[in-house]
């Protein structure tokens, strides 16, 4: 497949337009018509739809789009790197992933520490599941990546040196107007005939657990693609979820939390390769315990205040 028809693709998406994408790449309208027919031959199915204000992609589109944008996002990093070389301004680049909520907060503010000692480096951060991630460190795609022990759990590979960086209480996600918004600690019985939505095994297991203890069930009706579709069903009333707390100064505006009685847990770890570590990975470990330190929500088991009291601390 031709990346340049990739590229036109996430481009028509992006704008919602086939003639905005024309003119974005510099190509006729037919030539990228052409372009994206071709692809749905290759692939077998439609890709775009038609709708008062444009296109937008099918189903099996956004699929697509999704991991074509992180494929052009990656050969655009492979060209960059042969131009450092090329200019003589190659310098080795910090590969750094994490689960999609340590991604949201905890992760930048670790790097952005980290820059403010060691001046500008070239870095990238990488968002994936813990297994996913632990893949990517052994097969030197990552330099360090920050995952968690939620199941199937951080396996024990003598090929990968890890760290524990800490602990994380799980919060619930409520809406804003939600009865249990901004009330302190509430078992999780309280919970029980509440509609619930994931977006992967991990929390799931931990919320089934964690109920079982109590002698209740959890109601997990809905099932959502990303953790920003997950949110986004709680923001928008039809559920409540799970959530690492750690994510709590993160979250947006029409997200609020509440904490429960002795809280599911989860431990968080930084991996990576034994052999060639990268030489800013150990500065960046103390900045990564600092920040998960800093970022544990304390408050929860007392305070009908935590969200404000966690996000200023």
């Amino acid at each position: 497949m031709d990346l340049t028809v990739w590229r036109s693709f996430v481009t028509v998406c992006r704008l919602g337009s086939l003639s905005a994408a024309a003119g974005k790449l510099n190509h006729t309208q037919s030539a990228v018509s052409r372009q994206i027919a071709g692809l749905e031959r290759q692939l077998g199915v439609p890709l775009l739809e038609r709708h008062a204000r444009g296109v937008r992609p099918t189903p099996a589109g956004e699929a697509f789009r999704r991991h074509a944008l992180v494929t052009l996002n990656e050969a655009d990093r492979a060209v960059r790197a042969v131009r450092d070389v090329r200019d003589g301004a190659f310098g080795r680049p910090l590969a750094v992933g994490a689960t999609p909520s340590l991604a949201a907060g905890i992760v930048p503010e670790a790097i952005r520490d980290l820059l403010k000692h060691t001046g500008s480096i070239r870095w990238s951060l990488l968002p994936g599941l813990s297994e996913q991630l632990h893949q990517r460190v052994i097969t030197g795609d990552l330099d360090i990546a920050v995952v968690t022990d939620a199941p199937p759990g951080v396996p024990h590979d003598p090929r990968i040196d890890r760290r524990f960086l800490g602990l994380d209480d799980m919060v619930v996600a409520l809406p804003v107007d939600h009865p249990h918004a901004g009330r302190g600690p509430v078992h999780i019985r309280t919970l029980a005939d509440q509609t619930w939505v994931e977006d992967n095994d991990g929390s799931a297991a931990l919320l089934r657990r964690h109920a079982a203890r109590a002698g209740v069930g959890a109601r997990i009706d809905l099932a959502a693609a990303d953790l920003p579709g997950k949110l986004a069903l709680v923001a928008t009333g039809h559920a409540i979820a799970l959530i690492p707390g750690v994510l709590t100064c993160a979250l947006r505006s029409d997200v609020t939390t509440v904490g429960l009685v002795d809280p599911p847990t989860r431990g968080i770890y930084a991996i990576g390769p034994l052999r060639d570590p990268h030489p800013c990975a150990t500065p960046l470990l103390d900045r990564l315990a600092t920040a998960v330190a800093a970022a544990r929500p304390l408050g929860y088991r007392s305070s009908p205040l935590h969200d404000e009291v966690a996000c200023v601390e």
